[in-house]
Parts: structure tokens; C-alpha cells; sequence
């Protein structure tokens, strides 16, 4: 039997509208009263319809999250940091992985909007945001994670990726590196074009130094595998001296191909880096010097923004949070 809130409602003996306070403004009930419902609720068995709630009120208590890759461990810890403060506000957040394929980033959206979600949280797969902005024209705010789209007005949470490029690529010039390849991915991606700004900049300014970019279909371990056996195809005098990989999942594939398939020694002939800070960088064959991202203070940060924009939804200015990345060095740049 299914259990309604009046069968609630007359077990603790108040009325139906007290229940409805207990469960959605408990603040305004007496402790003792917001006590005796709990208690018959949990008694009967009473479960929520969520369903019935949404259409009353026309908003959901969730929050979407569409991710580049779900598969890749960066963005499974923005995700920890946006369940961790969406918790706090009483929220849940329901993740989709666009897995870097724009149609499907479209068709989470849809469906959000269809569960009228409070908010999107989103690392767009481009740059078109003729999707977004429908979204917003619909009464739902949208947060930008890991990006920013300045003059669009969408509040963002962001890394300075140009900054990371350019710490990558600066290091290893300064470990007397010259013959540099960019591993990247899309370059619709901007956090992949950014990083590759930063790095060009910073090899155009030493003087003898290249740069070569390699464009892998995707950042996934595969495809740094893929770029890291290409590359042993090559006599060893055409190769580059170093490696900046676009994200540490390419990184980690490229490591796979040169040093555990061939032998290629790292970093003495190829130094080789990453991006994000992975958890597992560390514990790669050759531990992996990385550009770290605060990737859980992002998703944190990312719901709080969405909870200030429900608060006052037409700021006079969008929301814009930029987090400054971090070199951290270890034994793939660095001899031991």
C-alpha cells in the first residue's frame, strides 16, 4: 500500500499542511511537532513524490552536470566537489558525460531542461552556446565549469589555462628541452587551445626552440598510446626531446608506448607532462609531473555560484571565479 501524506498527517495528528512544512520548511514548524511527523514517517514508510512536488512548484531539488569525460578522474572529482556543496544545500546532482560529442552534450541538455533541473553545470565541447543561452531564456541559470566565455554573461568557474600552458612548456625549457610536441586533442576544446597559446608563447620566446603539435582524436589513454607509438616509428634523431600532453590521461598512454613497450627512456631522451593532477599521476610508471587544477574546488565553487544566481538571478555582472594552476614536478622531467 502506497503510503500519502495525509496517512502521515493523521498518524502524528496534525494536519496535512504541518507535514507539507516538515518536509519542505521545517524551519517554521515547532521542533517537538517536526519530531512526532518524522516519527510517523518513518513508521508508515512514507516516501516523497517527488514528481507531484516538481510540477507544484515547477522546479526539481537537482542540479545537472554535463562533463567532457566522465571516464577521465578530473572531472570525477569536479563531480565530488558539486555533490559535496549541493549536499549541503539540500540538493543532488545528475551527471552527464557528453563524452566530448556535442550531440550528446545537446540531448543532456534537453533532458535537464525537461526535468526542470534548478541549474546546469556544464563544460561545454565548444564554443557554440546557442543551446545554453535557450536555456537560460527558460529560467534555467547555467554555470560554466573549467571555461569561461567572456561577453556571453554565463558566471563561470575557471582555470587559467594559457598560464598552464605556458608553466608546462616553461619548464621544460628550463631543463634545457628544445625539441617540444604539443600532445592535444579537439581543438574546439578551448582548455586545449588555451593550453597550446601558453605553450607557444612560451617557446617563442627562447630563442632554438620548436614546437610540433600532434592532434589526437580524443584525451584519452588510447590515444596518448596511439601518438606515443607513432612517435617510435620515427628515427630517434627526429624526435622531440620533450612532451606536454593537453591532460594527464594522454600523458599517461604516451608513457604506456615509449617506456614500457620500447624502452625509451624518460626523461633522459623524452622529458614528458601532463595536465590536472590526476590522482594516479603520481603512481604512474615514471611518476608524472602534472599541472595541477583545484578539480573538487571547482565543482564546489561551481554550485555555489548556481545557488548565488538562484538567490539573485540578474546580477549586474556575471559570476567569474579563475583559479591560478600548479607545477608540480616529479621524475618525468625531472633525473633523478
Amino acid at each position: 500500500m502506497v503510503v500519502s501524506i495525509r496517512d502521515v498527517a493523521a498518524a502524528a495528528a496534525v494536519s496535512v499542511g504541518t507535514v507539507s512544512n516538515v518536509l519542505n520548511r521545517p524551519a517554521k514548524v515547532a521542533p517537538a511537532t517536526v519530531e512526532r511527523v518524522q516519527r510517523a514517517i518513518d513508521e508508515l514508510g512514507f516516501v516523497r513524490n517527488d514528481a507531484a512536488r516538481q510540477l507544484r512548484v515547477g522546479r526539481s531539488r537537482s542540479i545537472g552536470l554535463v562533463v567532457l569525460d566522465a571516464a577521465n578522474p578530473f572531472f570525477a572529482d569536479v563531480a565530488r566537489g558539486a555533490e559535496a556543496r549541493a549536499d549541503e544545500a539540500g540538493m543532488a546532482v545528475l551527471l552527464g558525460n557528453a563524452d566530448e560529442d556535442p550531440p550528446r552534450e545537446a540531448r543532456y541538455l534537453d533532458l535537464f531542461l525537461e526535468q526542470r533541473v534548478n541549474g546546469v553545470l556544464i563544460t561545454p565541447t565548444s564554443d557554440d552556446v546557442g543551446r545554453l543561452r535557450r536555456l537560460r531564456a527558460a529560467g534555467t541559470p547555467v554555470i560554466l565549469v573549467d571555461r569561461e566565455m567572456p561577453g556571453e554573461g554565463f558566471s563561470s568557474v575557471s582555470v587559467d589555462d594559457v598560464e598552464g600552458g605556458r608553466l608546462a612548456a616553461s619548464h621544460l625549457l628550463a631543463g634545457g628541452r628544445r625539441r617540444l610536441l604539443f600532445l592535444g586533442g579537439p581543438r574546439a576544446i578551448r582548455q586545449v587551445a588555451d593550453r597550446l597559446e601558453g605553450t607557444r608563447q612560451a617557446v617563442d620566446a627562447v630563442a632554438g626552440a620548436t614546437l610540433e603539435v600532434v592532434e589526437a582524436p580524443a584525451l584519452t589513454v588510447l590515444h596518448g598510446r596511439a601518438a606515443g607509438l607513432a612517435l617510435l616509428e620515427r628515427p630517434a634523431s627526429d624526435r622531440p626531446d620533450a612532451i606536454f600532453a593537453a591532460n594527464d590521461l594522454l600523458a599517461v598512454g604516451a608513457i604506456q608506448a615509449l617506456s614500457i613497450m620500447s624502452g625509451v627512456r624518460i626523461p633522459d631522451d623524452i622529458a614528458l607532462i601532463g595536465y590536472d593532477d590526476i590522482d594516479f599521476a603520481a603512481s604512474t610508471t615514471v611518476p608524472l609531473s602534472s599541472i595541477r587544477q583545484p578539480a573538487s574546488l571547482i565543482g564546489y565553487t561551481a554550485v555555489d555560484l548556481l545557488l548565488q544566481e538562484l538567490a539573485d538571478p540578474a546580477p549586474d555582472e556575471p559570476r567569474n571565479v579563475r583559479f591560478q594552476p600548479e607545477l608540480i614536478v616529479r621524475e618525468s622531467t625531472t633525473r633523478a
